[in-house]
């Protein structure tokens, strides 16, 4: 009975070929060859810079804030009108309930939560990104002048 290879019985990979791991853990592993020596610049790389993480805080807060106004309303709406609906009916002047008023006040509420990303974003965002934004365009100059 001779063994030919066939779809349900695949041949298996010759014998030189080496797995991409270790064989024999406690076999000497080759050294990597050190990296040559580079030029060190004397201002860190952008992307360790502490800047960067400044900015990453700041535009982190500037979501939150904005985002939870806009929804923390929205969601107090939702939650008065499940569970107190005595008090989203009762009237506020003749023919107007509460719940219409604070439904229509949501529109306002959004508009000031967009207001207020904007003005986060001018006060706390901006300055931090522009001054990264320079200090990148003066590595640049750095880093062409050195070559």
């Amino acid at each position: 009975m001779s063994y030919e290879p066939s779809a349900s019985h695949p041949v298996p990979p010759p014998h030189d070929s080496s797995p991409s791991y270790s064989t024999y853990p406690w076999a000497p592993q080759p050294q990597p060859e050190p990296e040559p020596a580079r030029h060190q610049h004397r201002h860190t790389a952008l992307g360790h810079h502490s800047d960067i993480r400044v900015l990453r805080t700041a535009y982190r807060w500037q979501r939150r804030v904005a985002t939870l106004t806009a929804l923390g309303y929205f969601t107090l709406f939702l939650v008065l009108s499940a569970y107190a609906p005595e008090f989203m009916t009762q009237d506020v002047t003749d023919g107007l309930p509460l719940g219409l008023l604070l439904g229509l006040i949501q529109v306002p509420v959004t508009c000031a939560a967009i207001a207020l990303y904007e003005y986060t974003a001018r006060r706390g965002v901006d300055p931090i990104a522009e001054r990264i934004r320079k200090q990148a365009e003066l590595d640049a100059k750095r880093a062409e002048a050195a070559r």
